[in-house]
């Protein structure tokens, strides 16, 4: 998903030009990361939950040379499907399945 997909979507749902689509699309994204910021955690119902997740300091490989690196310890967002959105994928999964089956 893109910021522009987000655009799209709501110039399409609302009466609003595109200019302010993209405002709104902007500051809605906005207000998500300073939700998270805040309280490490964002929730959208039917959908999912973004939570702050801690990495701790290890060791890592370098692929090309093979030698050991040193990787801090640091923090990342992690995404949890709501039960209903996984339904939803499995159907919509499913569908797919049957369609290229068919043809």
């Amino acid at each position: 998903m893109s910021k522009k997909f987000l655009t799209d979507v709501i110039a399409k749902s609302s009466e609003l030009s595109g200019v302010a689509s993209a405002k709104l699309a902007g500051d809605l994204i906005e207000a998500i990361r300073a939700e998270i910021v805040s309280s490490g955690r964002f929730t959208i119902p039917d959908f999912g939950s973004f939570a702050v997740r801690e990495t701790a300091k290890r060791t890592a490989l370098n692929p090309r040379t093979g030698e050991k690196v040193a990787v801090k310890a640091g923090a990342t967002v992690k995404f949890k499907a709501s039960p209903a959105l996984k339904a939803a994928a499995l159907g919509g999964l499913k569908k797919a399945k049957r369609k290229a089956a068919k043809g």
